[in-house]
């Protein structure tokens, strides 16, 4: 009857930590940048009304939190972004914290309205770009991407603009390594014309 007993609550405590996996868990507090981490011109990013505000030199916050231990493979993400004219940004995933520069490491989905950078939001940048303006400035939308193994999803507002798969048989773009990898997020802060925010960041950590 023991060995039942224990047998059952093993199980229980299994069934907790999937189902505690599979929801949505926010990775930003609304107040502070806890849990997350920048190297160069960190005032690029600061906290304002419940929303991380991005404006200043070329900088990248990276994920550095306790979900997941910062170590995601296959996920759900979803942010709520707001541009204003002209502004260029991105979120990336699978990538890992560097002092300076664009990100070495992962694959970045494209936040712009209106920049000069013809390739627009939702773009899964250089890999499966959007020609398309999907979302207007001064308006929040919601930014989506579903990653399992190397198949890539990316939604705006609900609409499907990228659903990319990476061949196996094709050297990734860039030295950036497989889709199939794990890694963290981080927001970027592309030049200092440029202003975005973000609120309600979340993810889904979905079974590998």
């Amino acid at each position: 009857m023991k060995s039942i007993r224990v047998c059952l609550a093993f199980i229980a405590l299994l069934f907790f930590h999937v189902t505690q996996a599979q929801r949505w868990v926010s990775l930003f507090d609304g107040k502070t940048l806890n849990g997350w981490k920048v190297g160069d011109n960190a005032s690029t990013f600061s906290v304002d009304s419940g929303m991380i505000k991005v404006n200043g030199n070329t900088a990248h916050l990276f994920y550095e939190g306790p979900v997941n231990n910062h170590s995601f493979k296959n996920f759900e993400f979803k942010a709520d972004v707001m541009t204003k004219p002209h502004s260029n940004s991105g979120i990336y995933f699978h990538t890992a914290f560097q002092q300076g520069g664009f990100p070495e490491v992962g694959y970045e989905v494209q936040v712009n309205n209106s920049h000069t950078d013809w390739r627009r939001t939702g773009s899964l940048y250089g890999i499966e770009d959007v020609k398309e303006v999907v979302a207007p400035d001064n308006v929040w939308f919601t930014e989506y991407f579903k990653v399992t193994g190397n198949h890539v999803v990316i939604k705006i507002n609900d609409k499907t603009v990228v659903d990319y798969t990476q061949p196996t048989n094709v050297p990734p773009p860039d030295k950036k390594g497989p889709i199939d990898s794990t890694g963290t997020f981080a927001l970027q802060g592309h030049d200092p014309g440029s202003t975005v925010y973000f609120k309600n960041i979340m993810v889904k950590v979905l079974p590998d």
